[in-house]
């Protein structure tokens, strides 16, 4: 009887363990590939929100410790966004509107990611894509989750398509 106690127990305390690591999980922002992105849009548009980072920006760390661990903004992402974690220097190859983009020591980084922050390498940065993969901006710079949101929202909603950024943020509503 006690084997059998044990058992249901420990059956008990997994599913509770499985229940919370899913649970951690969803609470997250759901990052992809980038070609993941691309492809996901491609079946159901949405924006694309790509954080470009290299593995030495300390910057980019704590963005990821803070920021992207803000309830509110992975939420908001996730809704709103594909969200990509795309590493400059990377040395994949990437396929994107029917060519590939290589690692180029020129840049010091893949060309793709020269492309889509206009040649502007700083780290972080946050790229804003539209429901058709073509690019919106690059937001340069560390942001706080405060600093964030506004400016999600000014992408996601189409705010960008009808005032400037400075009468976005002059406006009530955010």
């Amino acid at each position: 009887m006690s084997k059998t106690l044990a058992l249901i127990l420990l059956s008990m305390s997994l599913s509770g363990f499985v229940s919370a690591q899913e649970n951690s999980e969803t609470k997250g922002i759901r990052w992809l590939s980038f070609e993941q992105a691309v492809a996901n849009n491609d079946a159901k548009p949405k924006k694309i929100f790509v954080d470009m980072y290299t593995h030495w920006c300390g910057w980019c760390k704590r963005m990821d410790a803070t920021t992207f661990e803000d309830p509110a903004v992975a939420s908001y992402i996730n809704e709103h966004y594909y969200a990509v974690k795309f590493n400059a220097e990377t040395k994949d190859s990437i396929f994107f509107k029917d060519q590939y983009f290589q690692y180029k020591p020129e840049y010091k980084s893949n060309e793709l990611a020269a492309i889509l922050m206009n040649g502007k390498m700083s780290y972080p940065t946050s790229v804003y894509l539209d429901g058709e993969s073509n690019l919106i901006s690059p937001v340069p710079g560390y942001l706080t989750a405060e600093q964030f949101l506004p400016i999600l929202r000014y992408f996601a909603e189409d705010f960008y398509k009808t005032q400037s950024w400075d009468d976005y943020v002059k406006s009530p509503v955010k």
